[in-house]
C-alpha cells in the first residue's frame, strides 16, 4: 500500500492510501491526488513504487517538485522524513508491502480545505458508459490531456551544467591516473568512483554552492560514469514499457500506451555513448561509426537499438523495449482485455495440434510477447529451437536450444544471418522450429522447413492484414535471391501456414488480436483465407479507449473436423457469431 501524508500551509495532516505502485499528483480532477492552487500544474508530479522503494518524479511542471529544498527532476528513494514539496502542500509517502486496506484502493480520509486551497477526495471509480462512433460523430471533440511531449518541459540548465562540470572532471582524472576500471569489479569500480568525486568537490576553488544537493550529484554523475546514468529509476520503474531517447536532452517514455516526455538529459554526447558501450559490450556487440547502429538486449531481457552519428543526424540516439519482468502467460490476454476465452482455447488447440502460426502485425503490437505465449503452450517431451537476432523468448521448457545470430566483426567478417541459423536448425533434430521474426530471405527457408516435417513451428513478420501478410511473405521469400515464378511460392506458403494472427496497437495503447485467419488453400491462383475469429470495433470510452468485442465468424477451420473424425471431442459453438 502507497501511504500519503499530506500536509498544507496550516501544518494539519491528512492521510490517503493507494492500494497501487504509482499516484498522479497535480491540479486535474482525474488526478490521483487532485491539489488547488495556482502554484500546482495540472499534471504535476508522480510519486512511484520500485523494488519496495519510493521514488518521485517531476513533470515538466512550471514551479517545479522539491525535496530536500531541492528542485528534482527524479529523485529516490525517498527516505521516512523526506517530504515531496508541490506549491503550497507537503507529501510524504511511505510504502508498506503485502498490507490489505479494507475501504479499497485509492481510499482516503476527507481533506480539509487549508488556507483556502481545496483538496478533494479522491472520486470514487465507476465503470465508464460506451459512446457509440455515430455519437462521437455528432459530439465536439473533447479536449485530450495534456501530452508531456510539449515544449513546456523544462530542464534544470544550472543543476546541468554541474553534472556535465564534474562529469567531465571525473573522466580526466581517470585518464590523467590512467586507471584501470576494466579490471576492477563492480563494488570496487563504485567506491573508486565515488571517492574520486568528492576528491573533485574538495579541490574546485569556488566550492560546490550550498544549495546544490551534493549527494545527489555524486550519486547521478557515478551511475553516469560506470552504469547506466538516468536510465536506471526508469528501467526500475514496472510501469515504464518503452524508454525512447532522440537525443542527449529528449527523452520520452511510453506509459499506459501514452508518450511522455521527461525534463531530463544526459550530461553530454560523450556520457551517452558510453551507457551505450556499457549495454551492448556485454552481449558481444560493438557500436562506432563504422558500424553505427545496435541491436542488443539488456540482463532483463529487454530490447535494445541504438544509432549514432553519421547516420543520426542529432546525435545518438536508442530505444528501450522493457519486457516485464513477469513472465506472461494466456491469463494475462484475457485479464488485459486482448483476446476472449474461446479465442485462447482455440489457439493452445491450433498449438498443440502442430498447426504452423504466424503472428502478424505493426511495431510495438506486442506480436513477442504473443509468441512467447504460443510457444508456451507446446507440449512438455518436443525438442524446440528457437532463433533470434536478440535472444528476446523466455519458453518453459526443459528440451530447449536457443539460438542468437551475429553481426559482423570490425574486418567486416564473420557475420551469422537469421537465415543461416534456420538452415543449421535443419541438423539439430527439431520437433519445432520458433523464429522472432522473419524480415527478409530466411522466409523461405522458414516455409520449407513448415513443409518438410517440422509442422507447429512459429513466427512472427510485420504486416497491417493477413492479406498483407502473405503479400509480404511472397516478397520476403524473392528476397532469398531464388528466382522463383509467383505461382510456385503460393503454393509453398499456402502449404506451409496454417493460421495467420493479427495483433493491433490501437492509438489508446491497447493491444488487441484483431483476427485469426485460417489459410486453406490456392485456388484461381489466389491464397484463400477464412476468418476464424474478429474483433468487432465499435466506438470509444469517455476517456478514448477503444471499445468493442470479439466474436467468431461462423467458420469452422479444416482440422476441427477431422479432430471430430478421430474421436476428439471439440467444442464447435466458440466460432458463432455473436453481438457485443
Amino acid at each position: 500500500m502507497l501511504h500519503l501524508e499530506v500536509s498544507g500551509t496550516e501544518g494539519r495532516r491528512d492521510r490517503k492510501v493507494f492500494n497501487m505502485t504509482r499516484c498522479k499528483v497535480g491540479r486535474s480532477a482525474s488526478a490521483d491526488l487532485s491539489l488547488s492552487g495556482w502554484k500546482v500544474h495540472k499534471e504535476h508530479a508522480e510519486i512511484f513504487v520500485s523494488n519496495a522503494q519510493v521514488f518521485v518524479r517531476d513533470l515538466g511542471s512550471m514551479f517545479g517538485t522539491y525535496v530536500r529544498d531541492s528542485k528534482i527532476t527524479t529523485f529516490g528513494p525517498l527516505d521516512p522524513g523526506d517530504e515531496i514539496r508541490i506549491g503550497p502542500y507537503q507529501v510524504r509517502a511511505r510504502w508498506v508491502p503485502g498490507q490489505k486496506h479494507e475501504e479499497g484502493a485509492g481510499s482516503t480520509m476527507a481533506l480539509p480545505q487549508e488556507n483556502g486551497y481545496d483538496i478533494p477526495a479522491a472520486a470514487e471509480t465507476k465503470e465508464l458508459p460506451h459512446v457509440p462512433v455515430a455519437a462521437l460523430a455528432r459530439q465536439p471533440a473533447s479536449p485530450l490531456p495534456r501530452n508531456e511531449c510539449e515544449a513546456s518541459v523544462q530542464i534544470d540548465q544550472e543543476w546541468l551544467r554541474y553534472r556535465r562540470l564534474i562529469h567531465d572532471k571525473l573522466i580526466e582524472s581517470f585518464d590523467v591516473r590512467r586507471t584501470d576500471v576494466h579490471r576492477m569489479d563492480d563494488k570496487e569500480l563504485r567506491w573508486h568512483t565515488e571517492q574520486t568525486i568528492r576528491e573533485i568537490f574538495n579541490n574546485m576553488p569556488s566550492g560546490i554552492p550550498a544549495n546544490v544537493d551534493q549527494q545527489r550529484l555524486l550519486e547521478e554523475v557515478r551511475d553516469e560514469a560506470i552504469g547506466l546514468g538516468l536510465l536506471e529509476p526508469l528501467l526500475a520503474d514496472p510501469t515504464t514499457t518503452e524508454i525512447m531517447v532522440n537525443r542527449v536532452d529528449e527523452i520520452f517514455i511510453e506509459h499506459q500506451g501514452r508518450l511522455q516526455r521527461l525534463p531530463l538529459a544526459f550530461s553530454s554526447e560523450k556520457a551517452m555513448m558510453g551507457v551505450i558501450e556499457r549495454i551492448v559490450a556485454p552481449v558481444g556487440r560493438r557500436i562506432d561509426e563504422s558500424s553505427p547502429l545496435v541491436d542488443a538486449r539488456l540482463k532483463d531481457g529487454s530490447r535494445f537499438n541504438a544509432i549514432i552519428p553519421p547516420l543520426a543526424l542529432k546525435g545518438p540516439s536508442m530505444t528501450i523495449r522493457k519486457f516485464s519482468k513477469r513472465k506472461l502467460g494466456a491469463e494475462d490476454l484475457l485479464k488485459f482485455g486482448s483476446a476472449n476465452e474461446q479465442m485462447v482455447s482455440f489457439l493452445k488447440i491450433a498449438v498443440e495440434r502442430r498447426k504452423n502460426i504466424v503472428v502478424s502485425g505493426g511495431t510495438g503490437s506486442g506480436k513477442t510477447t504473443l509468441l512467447n505465449i504460443l510457444s508456451n503452450f507446446i507440449p512438455d517431451g518436443e525438442r524446440i529451437v528457437t532463433i533470434e537476432d536478440a535472444a528476446e523468448l523466455q519458453l518453459h521448457h526443459e528440451h530447449l536450444v536457443s539460438l542468437e545470430s551475429r553481426p559482423s566483426n570490425a574486418e567486416g567478417k564473420g557475420q551469422i544471418a537469421i537465415r543461416d541459423l534456420v538452415k543449421n536448425s535443419l541438423r539439430m533434430r527439431p520437433d519445432r522450429i520458433v523464429v522472432g521474426e522473419c524480415r527478409g530471405g530466411e522466409a523461405l527457408d522458414m516455409l520449407q522447413a513448415m513443409n518438410t516435417g517440422h509442422d507447429g513451428s512459429l513466427t512472427t513478420a510485420h504486416a497491417n492484414s493477413p492479406r498483407d501478410m502473405l503479400a509480404r511473405l511472397e516478397v520476403m521469400v524473392l528476397m532469398a535471391g531464388m528466382d522463383l515464378p509467383v505461382t510456385a511460392i503460393r503454393e509453398q506458403v499456402a502449404s506451409a501456414v496454417d493460421i495467420i494472427v493479427q495483433q493491433t496497437r490501437f492509438a489508446c495503447g491497447s493491444r488487441k488480436i484483431t483476427r485469426i485467419t485460417e489459410v486453406t488453400g490456392v485456388e484461381s491462383g489466389k491464397i484463400q483465407l477464412q476468418d476464424l475469429f474478429e474483433f468487432v470495433e465499435t466506438g470509444f470510452t469517455v476517456d478514448r479507449k477503444t471499445d468493442g468485442h470479439f466474436t467468431g465468424c461462423d467458420a469452422v477451420p479444416e482440422f476441427y473436423e477431422k479432430l471430430r473424425q478421430i474421436g476428439i471431442d471439440v467444442d464447435l459453438d466458440i466460432f458463432r457469431k455473436t453481438g457485443k
